[in-house]
């Protein structure tokens, strides 16, 4: 059994293009600025180690990748920033904002990728026990929209899975949908295809009522 955390874990999922690195790091400043103990990282990375399993996952050079190669790889990453960085930060009481957790991993690799979402979820429950998110915002976007954007950000970096065709692009999102069906009592969808700040205020609305309600 998991130990008791005294904070609040939230993280910010989506497909790629979806804004939702963007937002998550406005919703930090929002928080920070007015007093709330905030912790902002990400997956994979946020930590010396995940950031290099990072750019061993998302090297472009590394199309022959296997698939469960991936799938372990995120698992190795995701074990080591839960243990060195998140769960800290939560028996800490902080709130911790986290750009992508478990669910991108059943979405691309359990989904799109084929490998199973309940196999990738047990990989995933080996690497970072019981723990799962109090709230999962998830950024909508079509994923012709989702990679329009990314081409039109010259100053992107462009990452392993940016090389994919649109039909893998629209496999994650169908993986997504069936993820929220999954975790209904944790998700909130958002339109990620309206301008930044109508996404923000809705995003930053949900956050504030879903903070009070856990009272941190």
């Amino acid at each position: 059994m998991a130990a008791k955390k005294a904070g609040c874990f939230i993280t910010v999922e989506g497909a790629d293009g979806s804004g939702k690195s963007t937002v998550i790091s406005l919703l930090y400043d929002y928080l920070h600025d007015r007093g709330w103990n905030v912790l902002l990282t990400r997956e994979p990375g946020g930590i010396e180690i995940a950031e290099k399993i990072r750019t061993i996952i998302l090297n472009p050079e590394h199309t022959q990748m296997d698939k469960r190669t991936e799938a372990l790889l995120y698992a190795a990453a995701r074990s080591q920033h839960f243990a060195e960085r998140v769960l800290p930060a939560l028996q800490a009481g902080k709130v911790v904002l986290c750009d992508r957790f478990i669910d991108s991993s059943l979405a691309y690799q359990g989904y799109a990728r084929g490998l199973g979402i309940d196999e990738v979820y047990a990989i995933n429950r080996f690497a970072v026990g019981d723990y799962m998110p109090d709230l999962t915002l998830f950024f909508d976007v079509r994923p012709e929209v989702g990679l329009a954007r990314i081409n039109a950000n010259k100053g992107r970096e462009i990452n392993r899975l940016d090389l994919e065709d649109i039909r893998f692009h629209q496999q994650v999102q169908e993986g997504y949908r069936l993820v929220r069906e999954r975790f209904p009592e944790r998700f909130v969808t958002i339109d990620a295809e309206q301008s930044l700040e109508q996404v923000f205020e809705v995003a930053r609305t949900i956050l504030e009522e879903r903070l009070q309600e856990f009272r941190i």
